[in-house]
């Protein structure tokens, strides 16, 4: 290889790597906001692997068309090519190169998940450190009380929170910008999925389990919990509010919903399989009856 074509080469690498960086950042874009101390981190993983994942992409496409182009065999040339066989240097360099990726990737994948604290399924619970230097959230002191858990209880097909110290029961969640979330997730029937995608943490909800889920929202909206995991056949509707907040308002909120009488909450599932039983299709498929619609304090 003459120097003209190792510049080439460099100047190609320089160019993919500042594209690929471009496509990245890009990725930042293709999520919604930020609205947890661990969506930051999470995102900071997705957008590394993007730009990996783009330079390869690139690279390879790249390669092919060069040699499509400038390397293809003449129009009338039937000859075989020349009957190269094995080149040290090409397979170190293609067999290093992958493993090096590889680790790298493991490397920083295990770097991102300390910070955040996950830990394996068979401590049926979902635990997050106040270590994210980079998440920009409000930690509580360490001689401080917790406080208490918000319940979650889950079913086919509605999301129902209760937050025992004032006895509330609501069908949106609401939480404090800014301050430690402590949830404890539990499921009446199947296997639901508590999933926010804001926040960009999920966690299997198991039914005989009661698993303990953290997370710090850090900015103030109204987001959607959705259901991730396929729990029957109105599954789709089984969605819910997450306001995040100011302290104050929160408290406001806790005040308002305290002082509300128990009501009927409207339940989407419940109404389309009323609407559905009024005027019967008849077909072969089962359907699972909803449970009844939840008695809240705010909804």
């Amino acid at each position: 290889m003459n120097n003209r074509n190792i510049i080439l080469l460099i100047i190609s690498f320089i160019v993919l790597a500042i594209i690929s960086v471009w496509i990245g950042q890009q990725s930042y874009s293709w999520l919604p906001p930020e609205a947890a101390a661990e969506s930051i981190l999470i995102d900071h993983l997705f957008s590394f692997l993007v730009t990996i994942g783009a330079f390869i992409f690139l690279g390879v496409t790249g390669a092919i068309l060069y040699s499509i182009i400038f390397h293809r065999a003449g129009k009338y040339d039937m000859s075989d090519g020349p009957p190269i066989e094995g080149n040290l240097t090409l397979e170190v360099v293609w067999t290093a190169i992958p493993f090096v990726l590889v680790i790298w990737i493991a490397i920083y994948s295990y770097q991102i998940y300390d910070q955040i604290s996950l830990r394996g399924p068979m401590d049926h619970h979902f635990h997050m450190s106040m270590g994210m230097p980079s998440a920009n959230a409000a930690s509580l002191p360490e001689e401080s009380t917790p406080p208490p858990k918000i319940e979650v209880h889950s079913k086919q097909w509605a999301w129902v929170f209760r937050y025992p110290e004032q006895n509330i029961t609501s069908t949106e969640l609401h939480l404090p910008v800014n301050q430690r979330a402590y949830l404890q997730l539990t499921s009446e029937d199947v296997i639901h999925g508590f999933y926010i995608p804001a926040f960009r943490v999920k966690q299997d909800v198991i039914p005989g389990e009661t698993i303990d889920f953290e997370f710090t929202p850090i900015r103030e909206g109204k987001y959607r919990l959705r259901d991730s995991q396929y729990s029957g056949t109105y599954f789709a509707t089984m969605q819910a509010d997450v306001v995040v907040e100011s302290a104050e308002k929160y408290q406001e909120w806790l005040k308002i919903a305290s002082s509300q009488p128990p009501s009927l909450a409207f339940n989407q599932a419940a109404s389309e399989y009323t609407k559905k039983t009024e005027h019967p299709i008849h077909t072969d498929w089962p359907t699972v009856i909803p449970a009844q619609p939840p008695i809240v304090n705010y909804h």
